[in-house]
C-alpha cells in the first residue's frame, strides 16, 4: 500500500447461551438460542477514519442432536420437528431487533443428512421471510467442490445487493457518523466453522474493498489482491480468525484454512485436513463429553449441591459402567493376533483351524457389539441436564 497504512482488525464475540463442544451443542434451544452463534466484527482504520462490519454465524436454528456414536459422522437427528417454525421464528425476532435486516445464507449440503436439515430449515423460513428477513441456500459443497472456492463470486452476486443496501458503519476524522450498517449477513454450515469462514472472509474481503473505495483508498477496480503484501496480511489474518473460532468449538484448527490463508487449496493444506479431522473424531468421541461438563459447570448451567451426591442420572450404570472402548479395541486387536497364529500352525495340526475361526469369530461378535452400541463407549457429559 506504499505508504499508507491501514489497520484492519477482527473482534469476534461469543454467545454464552448455548455454549459447549461441536457433538453436544448443536442447533437451538427452545428459546432460539444457538450453538456456536459469533458475531464478527472488522474494523478498518485509516487517516483518521474508522469503519466496521459486522457479520454473524451460527447453528441451525432448529432443534436437532448429532450424538457420537463411534461413527464417522453421526446421524442428524430433529428433536420436535413440530415446533421448528417457533424455534426459527424465536431467533430471528432477536437477530432482527439486534441489527435491523438478516439475510440468512445456509451452506448445508442438499442431499443427505444435511439435505433434511436443510429442507427442514427452508421450510420454517418461509413463515418467516419478509421485506427484513431473507434466505438463500448455497450449496457450497456441490457448486465449489473441495478446491473451486473461487466460485463464492457467485455467491457473492446474489448478496451485493443487500450488502450495497444495508452497508457498513463509518466515523469521519472528527468522530461524526457518516454511515450506519442496517443489516447483517448470518452465514450456516452444520458446524458453522469451515465453509462459514471461507465465506465470511470472502465478504470481509469485499466489504473492505468498498470502505477504502469510499475514502479513496482504491480505484474503482483496485482490490485488495492489488497489493500483495496487504492481501497476505488480510488472510492470514482471517485464517487465524477461523482456527481460533474452530479450536473453541471442534478442538482443532479449521478445514480449508489454507484457502483463506493462501488463496489457494494445496496439497499440504488437505493433508492437514485430513489430520485434523481425524482429531476432531477423537475429540468428539472421547474426550468432549467431560469438556462439555466442564462448560456446563463453570457457566452454571448444573449447580452442585454440597447437601446431596450427583444425581443416579448422571452416574454410570449397567453395561455403560464396564465400558470401555480403548479395552474392547485390545480385546478386538488380541483376538485377531491369535485367530493368525492358530492359523500360521493348521499345517502342522489341523485343530488349530478349530481355534483360528473362533478367535476370530469372537473378535468379529465384538466389533459388532461395539459398533452397535457405540453411545455407550463414547465419553459423554455426565451431568444432569435436560436433552434440549
Amino acid at each position: 500500500m506504499g505508504k499508507d497504512i491501514i489497520d484492519v482488525t477482527l473482534i469476534s464475540r461469543r454467545c454464552t447461551r448455548r455454549n459447549g463442544t461441536r457433538m453436544w451443542r448443536r442447533g437451538a434451544d427452545p428459546d432460539g438460542y444457538v450453538a456456536n452463534f459469533v458475531e464478527t466484527e472488522q474494523i478498518m482504520q485509516f487517516n483518521g477514519y474508522t469503519a466496521s462490519f459486522v457479520q454473524v454465524r451460527g447453528s441451525i436454528p432448529l432443534l436437532w442432536e448429532q450424538i457420537v456414536d463411534l461413527t464417522y459422522k453421526p446421524k442428524f437427528e430433529l428433536v420436535k420437528p413440530e415446533e421448528a417454525p417457533k424455534v426459527a421464528e424465536r431467533h430471528f425476532l432477536d437477530l432482527r431487533k439486534k441489527y435491523g435486516a438478516v439475510l440468512a445464507v445456509d451452506l448445508v449440503n442438499k442431499h443427505g443428512g444435511e439435505g433434511r436439515l436443510c429442507e427442514k430449515f427452508a421450510g420454517a423460513m418461509q413463515h418467516i421471510i419478509s421485506d427484513d428477513v431473507r434466505y438463500l441456500h448455497f450449496d457450497f459443497h456441490h457448486i465449489c467442490g473441495h478446491v473451486h472456492f473461487e466460485r463464492l463470486s457467485i455467491l457473492y452476486e446474489q448478496v451485493a445487493d443487500f450488502l450495497d443496501r444495508n452497508g457498513y458503519f463509518l466515523l469521519n476524522e472528527k468522530a461524526e457518523k457518516m454511515k450506519e450498517q442496517h443489516g447483517v449477513v448470518r452465514t450456516n454450515c452444520i458446524d458453522c466453522l469451515d465453509r462459514t469462514n471461507v465465506t465470511q472472509s470472502m465478504i470481509g474481503r469485499k466489504m473492505l474493498e468498498c470502505q477504502l473505495r469510499r475514502l479513496g483508498v482504491f480505484g474503482a477496480d483496485e482490490t485488495i489482491s492489488s497489493h500483495p503484501n496487504f492481501d497476505e496480511s488480510f488472510k492470514i489474518l482471517w485464517a487465524n480468525h477461523g482456527d481460533d473460532i474452530s479450536i473453541q468449538y471442534s478442538g482443532t484448527p479449521a478445514l480449508k484454512g489454507d484457502f483463506v490463508r493462501y488463496g489457494q487449496r494445496t496439497v499440504q493444506g488437505i493433508l492437514k485436513d485430513g489430520w485434523n479431522a481425524l482429531a476432531r473424531y477423537y475429540l468428539n468421541n472421547f474426550r468432549d463429553g467431560a469438556k462439555q461438563d466442564a462448560i456446563d459447570l463453570l457457566q452454571g448451567h448444573y449447580i452442585v449441591s454440597v447437601s446431596r451426591e450427583m444425581s443416579p442420572s448422571s452416574q454410570k450404570g449397567g453395561l455403560e459402567a464396564v465400558a470401555s472402548f480403548p479395552l474392547a479395541l485390545s480385546f478386538v486387536l488380541m483376538g485377531f493376533l491369535f485367530a493368525t497364529m492358530s492359523l500360521r500352525q493348521v499345517r502342522y495340526d489341523l485343530r488349530h483351524l478349530f481355534f483360528s475361526i473362533m478367535w476370530a469369530s469372537l473378535s468379529v461378535a465384538l466389533a459388532a457389539f461395539v459398533r452397535a452400541n457405540g453411545r455407550i463407549f463414547c465419553n459423554r457429559p455426565r451431568l444432569h441436564r435436560p436433552r434440549h
